[in-house]
This record gives C-alpha cells, structure tokens and sequence, in this order.
C-alpha cells in the first residue's frame, strides 16, 4: 500500500469572516431589455434553475440572475417600486 497523505486541517470560519448583507441593501442591477427577455423566457422553460439561466448570458453570474428576479418579483421589492412611482 501506498503513503497515506494526513488532510491539513483548516482553521474553521466564524460569523466574523462574512459580513451579512440584507437583500433592502443590494444595489440595482444593470439589465439589456435583450438579457430581460432572455430571463423571462428561460424561467418559464426551467423555473428558478439560476446557473442554467446565467450560462445562456454572457458575463453574468447565477447570483446576479437571481437578485435581479428577486428585485423585480420579491414582495418587498415591489412594494418599493410602487410607492417610488
């Protein structure tokens, strides 16, 4: 039998690596209408599939498709826009 190699062990992360960022905090997302479309017609093909969707755009991350979802159609965010109008 071979050597065995021994996993470093790395040093656990705690709640003060990552600062948290509420989703009343993200900025606005740049979307073509071309990018808008091509999101809406791939959500209705494959649901909330956000890698899936974001492979299909060029320069765009799964995170960003979905923030962008979630600002256009998150409760909270509608109520924002209504009452901006």
């Amino acid at each position: 039998m071979g050597k065995r190699r021994l996993r470093e062990k790395k040093p656990k992360s705690t709640d003060d690596d990552f600062e948290e960022v509420t989703s009343a905090e993200w900025e606005p997302i740049n979307i073509s209408e071309q990018e808008k479309d091509l999101i809406y017609r791939m959500y209705k093909l494959v649901g909330d599939r956000w890698t899936l969707i974001a492979g299909r755009i060029p320069g765009r991350e799964p995170e960003e498709i979905e923030r962008f979802w979630i600002m256009r159609h998150g409760e909270g965010f509608t109520e924002k826009r209504s009452r901006k109008r």
